[in-house]
């Protein structure tokens, strides 16, 4: 006589993991001074977005946030008396609208995960 465990379904995840880390951590890189890192965040967020149709909901957010970000790394690549990082260079106005708007993703991605239940 065999026994054998009943595989144990996991639940599936209204938004990917990775979605959700990337979008908690564009806010603390801009706030703790590593704008330029969240760059990664901000595409990967963006890529999570259109490619997963769960996530069709998100995609203007996504698309805010890129450009949000998108504006003073275009303002720091373009300018004439750059600063050494995008971080120093960074309006605070600019900083605090990428936050906001970072933080907005967060928010629909919880709303999102709470109607998927």
């Amino acid at each position: 006589m065999t026994i054998t465990a009943a595989p144990t379904a996991r639940p599936v995840r209204a938004t990917p993991r990775w979605v959700v880390v990337s979008a908690w951590t564009v806010p603390f890189l801009v706030v703790g001074q590593f704008a330029m890192v969240a760059v990664l965040p901000v595409v990967l967020v963006l890529v999570g977005s259109l490619r997963d149709s769960r996530l069709q909901a998100l995609r203007p957010w996504a698309v805010a946030l890129t450009a949000a970000y998108a504006t003073p790394l275009v303002l720091w690549i373009v300018g004439p008396d750059r600063a050494p990082s995008l971080s120093k260079d960074m309006h605070p106005v600019l900083a605090g609208v990428v936050v906001a708007v970072s933080l907005a993703v967060v928010v629909v991605l919880h709303l999102i995960g709470r109607r998927s239940r």
